[in-house]
């Protein structure tokens, strides 16, 4: 399996170019699966010098409903003539940051006909499925982050039901696949202690401080190897690495091999 960046807030290389967003493009034995599409067109163009034919994919998973990973949605629409993109069925509920700005999907695009809206679980085929764990207990719980939903006319905190993850059982090795991973890292960990997660964090924002030393040792706990990306935050993630000997970055351009 070969995973491989195809946009992230950083970038390995000059020849790539950065934004705040998330797409990775992944090589199974079987599949070639593109995981979000950034905020913008840009990984279609670091898609293309990287020699990845974006029209050849065949399957394409939207992690959640916010702009920095579905803003690419149209250009892979146009791209693409043949793979299905799965994304959970509220992933169009209207989001935003605070009340005033929208950080949700294009509207317009809900009636795409090869958009697959999912539950709490979807098969992809042998060895992968989509999971939201909507119904599943976390003990840890950072609250929303001054992020919202809007829900039968009223601004709520959002849950993150418009979340899910992408599990690929390959190989005898379990790789976990999430975009921000708002229901709680540590809780994503818990639930499904894979051998290799992929994600972003969500602790941009968080203080470097004895509880986010807390947290890394919790994760490192894990027989778990980690590269994250996107929302960890840079200064967050040089921290949390002194505590986390399998805890790596992955940056636009780069790829893992597993």
């Amino acid at each position: 399996m070969k995973i491989t960046a195809l946009v992230e807030n950083t970038s390995c290389d000059a020849n790539f170019g950065a934004e705040h967003g998330l797409s990775l493009y992944i090589e199974t034995g079987s599949k070639k699966i593109l995981f979000d599409m950034g905020q913008t067109d840009l990984f279609a163009s670091n898609a293309k010098k990287l020699g990845i034919c974006l029209a050849d994919i065949d399957t394409a998973v939207l992690s959640h409903g916010h702009y920095d990973h579905g803003g690419g949605l149209r250009k892979f629409l146009e791209i693409n003539r043949k793979a299905p993109i799965y994304l959970s069925r509220y992933a169009f509920e209207p989001h935003y940051n605070g009340t005033e700005k929208y950080i949700g999907l294009d509207l317009s695009l809900r009636g795409e006909e090869r958009l697959v809206f999912t539950d709490d679980f979807q098969s992809l085929g042998k060895g992968m499925s989509l999971c939201s764990c909507n119904n599943s207990q976390g003990a840890f719980c950072l609250g929303s982050f001054g992020l919202n939903a809007v829900i039968d006319g009223e601004f709520l905190p959002d849950d993150f039901r418009h979340e899910q993850y992408l599990l690929i059982e390959e190989d005898g090795k379990r790789v976990l696949i999430s975009g921000c991973s708002h229901k709680g890292i540590l809780n994503i960990a818990e639930w499904f202690r894979p051998y290799i997660l992929v994600g972003g964090f969500h602790f941009s924002k968080l203080p470097l401080d004895e509880e986010l030393a807390g947290y890394a040792e919790y994760l490192n706990s894990f027989q778990t190897t980690f590269y994250t990306c996107h929302c960890t935050g840079m200064a967050q993630y040089e921290f949390m690495k002194k505590y986390m000997e399998h805890l790596f970055y992955l940056s636009a351009g780069q790829s893992i091999l597993l």
